[in-house]
């Protein structure tokens, strides 16, 4: 993930997004950098429009929200069931899958 906020930090500071980039941001956060991320990452964004991309997320994220708000008030008054460990997972490997498509 923080592959990608340097690279989101690089372009909105007008900077191009290179490997070394990624890296230097990245060290300067105080994180260990794996140089292979750094370059699977920018060979991902090659030929990607980033502002189009954050647009669309803009844009998806709103009408994404929408159901669920229908569905709390439905929620709040349902009995609550537990939880498994396995949905948890799911929903959070569900949502990872999301993010990937901002940028390829």
């Amino acid at each position: 993930m923080e592959y990608v906020y340097a690279a989101l930090l690089l372009h909105s500071a007008g900077k191009k997004v290179t490997d070394e980039a990624i890296t230097a941001v990245i060290k300067a956060a105080g994180i260990e950098v794996d140089a292979v991320r750094a370059k699977a990452l920018v060979s991902a964004l090659e030929g990607v429009n980033i502002e189009e991309a954050i647009s669309k997320a803009a844009f998806a994220a709103p009408a994404a929200a929408a159901p669920a708000a229908a569905a709390a008030p439905a929620a709040a008054e349902a009995p609550k069931k537990e939880e498994k460990p396995q949905d948890k997972e799911k929903a959070e490997e569900s949502g990872m899958e999301g993010l990937g498509a901002l940028f390829g």
